[in-house]
């Protein structure tokens, strides 16, 4: 390059859901969550919970502050607890590079003490018992002792594809034992909307499944309509 980049960007410029959205997501299933966005809204299902689920929460939802340094770098991501807030769900992108961890211990626990709801990446940790220690829900695609670096460039604030999904920062993010979602701001209250709506049929339809219910499909009107054919 003819000029080099700063080795960190700071975006202070992102948008952040109301304290009634983030509550509105608080013990929200993942799975509700994909329903009411057509079954699109979840990362890759290489990202699971850190220990799938042995000991360390199992469930996070808050807005995504989203940290890119490239693969095998965490520039972003160090920059990044300084300036968060709260309840943040700080989402690391590694690019799908599984060649070291992301962070380990140390920095799950200055991220615990900055007040991060959580720690999602799509490449491995390490220090998994320090992490537990810490007791920082994570959501990762396993463990590597290798070390990442920290000389940049990277950029905090920002946008990224993450496990397969584009998640930018100011956008919801639930993890639960199914898996993480993302919820773009702009549908931020349609999705409450609709989650509400899910969860009554969800219901219903645990109800009639306790009652005996075992009938998906009207294969019968599906015959008479064509839509179905019976082979002998």
């Amino acid at each position: 390059m003819i000029e080099s980049p700063p080795a960190l960007t700071l975006i202070a410029s992102a948008p952040r859901p109301t304290e009634a959205q983030i509550a509105a997501f608080q013990g929200v299933e993942t799975a509700h969550i994909a329903d009411a966005m057509g079954g699109t809204a979840a990362m890759d299902t290489t990202i699971s919970p850190l220990g799938f689920g042995r000991d360390l929460p199992t469930f996070a939802a808050g807005p995504a502050l989203v940290c890119d340094s490239g693969p095998s770098d965490i520039i972003a991501t160090l920059g990044a607890i300084e300036h968060m807030f709260p309840g943040d769900i700080l989402v690391h992108a590694a690019h799908g590079n599984q060649k070291c961890a992301t962070i380990g211990d140390q920095v799950s626990g200055m991220l615990k003490n900055a007040g991060a709801a959580a720690f999602v990446t799509d490449g491995p940790m390490r220090d998994y018992e320090g992490i537990v220690k810490t007791g920082l829900p994570c959501w990762c695609t396993g463990l590597n002792p290798n070390s990442p670096s920290a000389n940049g460039p990277g950029v905090t604030a920002t946008s990224a594809v993450v496990g397969g999904r584009h998640v930018s920062t100011g956008d919801m993010v639930v993890c639960d034992l199914n898996g993480v979602v993302v919820v773009p701001f702009a549908r931020i209250d349609d999705v409450i909307a609709k989650v509400a709506e899910v969860k009554r049929m969800e219901e219903e339809l645990a109800a009639k499944v306790r009652d005996g219910f075992r009938e998906p499909l009207d294969t019968r009107k599906m015959l008479a309509e064509g839509r179905a054919v019976v082979i002998y």
